[in-house]
């Protein structure tokens, strides 16, 4: 039980310190639109999406590996030394060729005027990919306060130089001598610079990790960690393709290229939209994980994995009916300009829905030890993610990439249920959560039909509102309530 608390002690700092970065982080989406028109932040999202993917190639699952192996081996710091020199000339390597060839890489992207994007990229990439291993060696010592301490000082420094480039140098650039700091003319380029130095100085709490090792490489353990490491590589592209691949690939698919910039940059915003749902789910991925492996040896364990997917569904579904009910509010959390792409916004809300729906299923093969079937859900994701926005962005331009993310997502949840029924079945009440989820939808839909058919006032407006959670919140308790009663017994 002790081992058990301290766990989930360790959990909740990271957990707290990754979702407390992803939410300040969102508190600058409300600047960026603002400042910037849908193109420029567009610019900002294609950057960003091609990110995602090169950090699991400069990465190759090596901190995984690093885990794994230093488990196994009896000298962890010759595994850490051999994994950190490793990842360290792969990322000088990989940089120094984007930093080369960033001239041709800037043009065939379309921003042949701005090379340096490339250089900068290419240096936020290796710090990143660098630090990857010192962040991972203070989880395998459960230094988890130090590790949230570096992050949030991480996400705080990128914070404050964004509002510092962006915010303040433009109000005193006239009236001070830092104006030799500002040049209008790097625009969206001082949010890559604000990234670039957060990074440098998250590398440098990390100096005295590289002081103390030796830069070496065994190459019979360096073999054996990639051979580990490759499948991860494989599972970890898939997963980005069926995050990020339609923010990477937009401008590229619509039709009018004229408008390719507005169009990515308008749906990006509009994405943010879902952030209490996506923070929800990922706040529960930490929390849930280790729970459910602790509740493993225990009898009525699947029931009670059965009642906890009930109660997500219907958060999720307050969630989902709460920001749909109060849009006329949420849409300032963006700019003006950006609100012309609202309509994607319940069919993202679904999406993460569906992708949490899916983390729940995922325990089956977890539990199970079939992991295999993780990597070939998530390389089905891709293949449906590819397709279908090949074939709807150029018919329906940000829409067709919304319901693409709707579909995949979809797909793989239904999947991971079908093939968990076989493997290890889970009494799950299909019937309870379907029902909870379209009751969400009616509310939302019965909401807007008094409050356009009546053209109500803004009193009535929130009453119509707030009876619509409130009806929604009685009638899935009065569902729920049949399942709320799991006993869990230690099996002897």
């Amino acid at each position: 039980m002790s081992q058990i608390k301290k766990l989930a002690g360790q959990t909740a700092i990271y957990g707290l310190s990754s979702i407390i970065g992803r939410l300040l982080n969102y508190l600058l989406v409300p600047l960026y639109t603002r400042i910037f028109d849908p193109a420029a932040y567009g610019v900002v999202s294609e950057f960003y999406a091609y990110v995602t993917f090169l950090i699991v190639l400069y990465t190759y699952g090596m901190e995984t590996a690093y885990f794994h192996f230093s488990s196994k081996k009896e000298n962890n710091l010759n595994v850490y030394s051999n994994s950190l020199s490793t990842l360290t000339f792969s990322s000088v390597i990989l940089s120094s060729i984007l930093i080369l060839f960033s001239q041709s890489i800037a043009t065939t992207l379309g921003y042949q005027a701005h090379p340096e994007y490339i250089v900068w990229f290419a240096l936020i990439l290796a710090f990143d990919a660098i630090t990857a291993l010192p962040f991972a060696k203070l989880r395998q010592e459960n230094r988890a306060k130090r590790f949230a301490l570096i992050k949030i000082v991480n996400i705080g420094s990128n914070i404050g130089l964004n509002l510092f480039f962006l915010a303040f140098l433009p109000q005193i650039a006239n009236h001070s001598s830092l104006s030799v700091l500002y040049n209008p003319a790097i625009g969206v380029g001082y949010v890559f610079i604000a990234n670039l130095i957060s990074s440098l100085i998250t590398l440098l709490f990390f100096a005295n990790d590289f002081q103390q090792i030796k830069f070496t490489i065994d190459k019979n353990l360096v073999k054996e960690m990639l051979v580990y490491a490759f499948p991860l590589l494989i599972a970890g592209f898939a997963g980005m393709i069926n995050e990020t691949l339609d923010r990477a690939i937009l401008k590229y698919l619509v039709t009018d290229k004229t408008t390719a910039l507005h169009q990515l940059g308008v749906y990006s915003a509009c994405y943010k939209l879902s952030i209490i749902m996506t923070l929800f789910v990922q706040t529960y991925r930490y929390a849930a994980e280790p729970f459910f492996f602790s509740q493993q040896s225990k009898k009525n364990n699947k029931a009670l994995y059965a009642t906890i997917m009930n109660y997500f569904v219907f958060v999720c579904s307050l969630i989902f009916l709460g920001v749909m009910l109060f849009m006329n509010i949420a849409k300032y959390f963006i700019g003006e300009k950006f609100h012309e792409g609202l309509q994607v916004v319940p069919i993202l809300l679904f999406a993460n829905l569906f992708l949490g729906v899916y983390l729940n299923l995922s325990m089956w093969y977890k539990l199970s030890g079939k992991t295999k079937y993780g990597a070939w859900f998530s390389i089905v994701g891709a293949s449906i993610t590819i397709v279908l926005n090949f074939l709807l962005i150029p018919k329906m331009g940000y829409m067709g990439a919304a319901w693409a993310t709707f579909i995949c997502y979809g797909a793989i949840m239904i999947l991971s249920y079908i093939y968990g029924q076989k493997h290890y079945a889970i009494p799950y009440s299909i019937k309870i959560c379907a029902s909870i989820v379209f009751l969400s939808v009616l509310l939302w839909q019965v909401s807007n039909y008094l409050l356009i058919t009546f053209d109500t006032g803004t009193m009535i407006a929130l009453v119509i509102k707030i009876t619509a959670l409130s009806v929604f919140t009685m009638l899935s308790w009065l569902l729920l309530k049949p399942s709320s009663t799991v006993e869990l017994v230690d099996e002897q």
